[in-house]
């Protein structure tokens, strides 16, 4: 019989694991039908903030028109996430004013919340008549070293003339 103390330790629990506040433990056996060549880990959800630099060196001449322009990136994040960066953006805008668009890839390498490697960021951004939407991802696999396995998105946010990042990652506990 279930006493109602039994009970609200019950929801307790199935509360916590359906809100992921309690990571499987990777010591306990798999089932028996587990693949054997997958391994069981422990991944966390974690943020870094911090500021970055940014510098754009344009690629194209300005006399070609607005549609497309390419541009070399090159970042130094700061802050939970000591890197650098190297990429390539495409942007383009229209004759509305404030209406763009852009798509860029970047090549990150240093070390973030302690661990060392490189990943790749994919921007996907729009302009409509001054209203931004942009979308930033860590390309799937494309982590190496003590960063194999990285997910995540990050925001940019620019204040004041200043850039800073807002990195919400995953990453598989090291083994």
């Amino acid at each position: 019989m279930n006493t109602p103390s039994r009970l609200g330790a019950l929801a307790a629990a199935g509360l916590c694991l359906s809100l992921g506040l309690v990571p499987a433990a990777s010591s306990q056996a798999p089932p028996p039908n587990f693949p054997k060549e997958l391994k069981l880990t422990t991944t966390m959800t974690r943020r870094a903030t911090g500021p970055f630099e940014v510098k754009l060196t344009p690629q194209d001449d300005k006399a070609a028109g607005p549609v497309p322009g390419r541009m070399l990136l090159d970042k130094q994040f700061h802050g939970d996430l000591e890197a650098v960066s190297k990429g390539q953006m495409l942007a383009a805008t229209t004759a509305v004013e404030g209406s763009a668009g852009y798509v860029a890839i970047e090549q990150v390498s240093g070390t973030l919340g302690g661990r060392r490697g490189t990943f790749v960021l994919q921007h996907s951004g729009i302009m409509n008549r001054g209203t931004p939407q942009l979308t930033i991802t860590v390309v799937p696999d494309s982590g190496t070293d003590q960063l194999a396995g990285l997910t995540g998105k990050m925001d940019i946010q620019i204040a004041g003339g200043k850039h800073s990042y807002v990195f919400e990652y995953s990453l598989p506990e090291p083994q």
